[in-house]
């Protein structure tokens, strides 16, 4: 065998380098598996969402019987996956214990008594997609279709698990759907009805992050966490409130950050690309301020000109100054002169403002030097 390969299994098989990234296990004491979860996830949909996902051939006829065979296997799986999960949070708990069967088949059951009202929940989230889309067709497209439903749907599913004292399961739900989607969705967050996602790629909501009814995000946006505090040993401090709380009726549009626990009052807008780090009272739009093109705004003469029109709408004729009011105007404004356009080897090149009272034309040594060290050396 090659020796740099042999090398590479002797460090590989260090134990001292193994206390986080091997985990010793029974062979009757499995971990959660991420095919059977993704299983759920969609048994879970194929019963939110009967004939958009699972058996399509679905009907009023055979819909019962198509959800009765849904639910028994999602209860089936949901119960081993709970039990899985218990054992990686806790590798104490014994995964044959008799006690621990009866407590995770009660967990699943109360997790499928609660899709009735996620699938009700579900229904309002497609309404405001549907609403809030003129792309989208019909309801059906947006349920098939629209990444944004299967993060939130994905979600919905995990956050009951994790009311419910699920370890692991809730997370691994919706990392998949982040995988699947591109939005990344922490089962810890409290959402109310009502709720799209637009486009939605690169979305993060944060685990304490608390958002309102009748919201609407646009891609990239962020709720997340302005710092860490630490504990006196230097180590973050967790389950902390630390992300934003979003009101009723607000929109949040493309690549905005919010960051820190903090308020964005009812009816708000938050326009793309702008960072947020303190409370926004109820009712503001903050807004990007609008690019202004120089060539676009009128003239500082034209401004005057529109200054002295009269109620009719006609211009007023500028008063003419005396030779002497004349001579103390072109002085005053001579103080001002700010020297920009400078022609070097034909192109032109900044320069300096002179001193107040500076007699020279271009402006003395003294004013040079002044202006360098505010401003920087002058290189032309």
């Amino acid at each position: 065998m090659n020796k740099q390969v042999e090398k590479s299994i002797e460090l590989l098989s260090n134990p001292d380098t193994l206390n986080y990234v091997c985990r010793q296990q029974q062979e009757d004491h499995p971990m959660p598996s991420s095919d059977v979860v993704g299983r759920i996830v969609q048994l879970c949909r194929a019963v939110l969402f009967p004939g958009y996902f699972g058996n399509s051939d679905v009907n009023k006829n055979n819909v019962a019987q198509h959800i009765e065979q849904n639910i028994i296997l999602l209860h089936q799986l949901l119960t081993q996956q709970i039990k899985s999960g218990m054992c990686f949070d806790n590798s104490a708990v014994d995964y044959t214990c008799k006690k621990l069967e009866i407590e995770s088949i009660a967990i699943a059951a109360d997790f499928v008594s609660q899709l009735p009202v996620i699938r009700e929940i579900l229904h309002t989230d497609v309404i405001a997609a549907f609403d809030g889309d003129p792309a989208a067709k019909s309801y059906g497209e947006v349920i098939f279709c629209y990444p944004g439903i299967r993060a939130i749907s994905s979600y919905r599913i995990a956050h009951a698990l994790l009311k419910l004292g699920v370890p692991v399961i809730p997370r691994m739900i919706t990392e998949k759907a982040h995988s699947e989607t591109g939005i990344d969705i922490h089962p810890g967050a409290v959402i109310g009805d009502y709720f799209t996602i637009d486009h939605g790629t690169g979305v993060v909501i944060g685990e304490t992050a608390v958002i309102g009814s009748n919201v609407k995000m646009y891609q990239g946006v962020t709720l997340g966490a302005k710092s860490f505090p630490l504990d006196e040993n230097g180590n973050p401090i967790k389950g902390i409130d630390r992300h934003p709380k979003i009101g009723n009726n607000v929109i949040i549009y493309a690549n905005s950050t919010i960051l820190g626990n903090i308020k964005v009052g009812d009816d708000s807008v938050i326009g793309g690309n702008i960072w947020v780090d303190t409370d926004v009272p109820p009712g503001t739009r903050l807004l990007q301020r609008k690019r202004e093109e120089y060539h676009d705004l009128p003239s500082g003469d034209e401004k005057k000109k529109k200054k002295r029109k009269n109620a009719e709408g006609t211009e007023v004729k500028k008063k003419e100054l005396k030779p002497k009011d004349k001579k103390k105007k072109e002085e005053k404004r001579n103080k001002k002169i700010r020297y920009t356009p400078m022609k070097v080897n034909d192109s032109h090149t900044v320069i300096f403002q002179k001193c107040n009272g500076c007699k020279s034309l271009n402006g003395c040594p003294k004013c040079l030097t002044k202006w360098e060290k505010k401003h920087g050396k002058i290189t032309q």
